[in-house]
Parts: structure tokens; C-alpha cells; sequence
């Protein structure tokens, strides 16, 4: 009994980072899966990562307590922000995509965030879910959570880092995202730009022709046609993608424990 109740403080905290990373991460956070379940799972998960950790001194229930909560909180969203920021590259090369098409002005509504985004990006984001979830890519995401339990204990409550350096890995995240989702859209957006040249040229051959009647169906023909051919490509990033969600959140746990 004595054990069970040195260990709570413990298990508290690991619950709290557990379940601020369910916020915001993908998959976890969207509002198809039910609120019970993300607090069943974090209960689950944190039980058995208390049984893994060890454990120097209990922790008193006092004003620092409160810290190590609000601290918690900061690194299960910051950890989730990571992983869901390099995701939304998916959305933002659809963006592209659908500006070049004519799509920029149709747009449906997102269930995870309850706002308008693009129709082609709105596609592409949900395959991508499906191809994390086809590589078991949340249970990856649910081991780089385990792992910063070792790499910064729930007990610490120190930074070892600057908030320059925190907020230079969140710049180069921004960065790696736009050169990602460029990445994918490089396709098809470079089809549709050699499409408007030669609708361009056309205009100046043949005045008498209806570019803008002909032009729109032309381009969204030609960027469906390269949607289906760019399909390899698109999976191809998307492995990169996955890894480098992976290696962000360790670097990111690595930098504010400072191992």
C-alpha cells in the first residue's frame, strides 16, 4: 500500500504527458476516437511505464509538484506540435496543388480541426493517416513518448537548454515541412505550370480559341492523370516523412533534457 502510494505522483505525471501528447498528435487527436479511449490508453500505457522506470525518492504532493504538472503539459504538446506539425506538410503540398488546378476556391471541412482546408490536401492528409496507421507508424510515435521518459524523467524539472535553441529546432521544423510538402507537390505542380505555358502559347497562336474554356477542364484533367502517376512518389516522401517525425521528436526530448 505504502508503495502504491509513493509510486502515484509518479504515475500522475506520466499520465499528464501522455495524455497533452494525445492532443495534438495525429491519429490520437482527431474526434473520431473517443475521449475515453485516449484516457484508457494513457492510463494503460503509463502503468506500464511506471513499471520501467526508476524510481530514487517519492515525490511530495507541494507547490514544486505543481511545476512538474504544468511542465508535463509543456512536453506531450510540444511533442505532439511535432509530430502533427511535419504531417501537415501533406496538407500544404495539396495547397499547391489545388491553387495550380482551380480547386483553391472549393475546400471541405476538416472533422480533426473543424476548419476549411484544401480539397486535393484534405485527400492527401487522409491518406497519409491510412499509410501511418498500414506502418504501424502510431505505435512508433507511442515508443518515442516511451522513450522520453528515460531521456527526460518526469521528476526533472530543469530545462538544459535555451529557449533559442528551442525555438531554432521549431524554425528548421517549419522549414522542413514547406521543403517536404514542395516535395510532393513538385509533380504535379510542375505538369500544371508546363500545361498554362502551352495554353499561353495556344492563346497567342489561335486568338479566335476560349483559353478559359478550355484551359480549366485541360488543367484539372492533367492534374487528376498526374495524382494517379505521382502516387509511388507521394508514398515514397511519405516513408521519409514518418521518419523524420520520428527523429524530430527525439531530437526534441534529447534537447530539453539535455542527454
Amino acid at each position: 500500500m505504502n508503495y502504491l502510494i509513493e509510486m502515484y505522483p509518479y504515475l500522475l505525471l506520466i499520465f499528464v504527458r501522455l495524455t497533452s501528447f494525445f492532443i495534438i498528435a495525429p491519429i490520437f487527436a482527431m474526434k473520431g476516437v473517443p475521449t475515453q479511449f485516449k484516457l484508457g490508453l494513457a492510463s494503460f500505457i503509463a502503468l506500464v511505464a511506471l513499471t520501467n522506470l526508476p524510481v530514487d525518492e517519492p515525490l511530495l504532493l507541494n507547490g514544486y509538484y505543481i511545476l512538474l504538472i504544468i511542465k508535463e503539459v509543456g512536453v506531450g504538446l510540444a511533442l505532439g506540435f511535432t509530430a502533427a506539425l511535419l504531417l501537415y506538410a501533406v496538407q500544404i503540398a495539396g495547397a499547391f496543388i489545388d491553387f495550380q488546378m482551380g480547386f483553391s476556391i472549393a475546400s471541405v471541412m476538416d472533422p480533426q480541426t473543424g476548419t476549411q482546408v484544401p480539397m486535393i490536401g484534405h485527400f492527401k492528409y487522409i491518406l497519409a493517416l491510412l499509410f501511418l496507421l498500414t506502418v504501424n507508424g502510431h505505435h512508433l510515435m507511442l515508443d518515442g513518448v516511451m522513450q522520453s521518459f528515460h531521456t527526460f524523467p518526469v521528476e526533472s524539472i530543469s530545462f538544459s537548454t535555451k529557449m533559442e535553441d528551442v525555438a531554432h529546432f521549431f524554425t528548421t521544423l517549419f522549414v522542413e515541412m514547406f521543403m517536404i510538402a514542395l516535395q510532393m507537390a513538385l509533380p504535379i505542380v510542375g505538369a500544371l505550370f508546363l500545361v498554362d505555358v502551352a495554353l499561353g502559347i495556344l492563346a497567342k497562336t489561335v486568338p479566335q480559341l476560349n483559353i478559359f474554356a478550355v484551359g480549366f477542364p485541360l488543367k484539372i484533367f492533367v492534374g487528376f492523370i498526374m495524382l494517379f502517376l505521382s502516387m509511388p512518389i507521394f508514398f515514397y516522401v511519405l516513408q521519409i516523412l514518418f521518419e523524420k517525425i520520428l527523429i524530430s521528436m527525439s531530437q526534441l526530448i534529447r534537447l530539453l533534457g539535455g542527454a
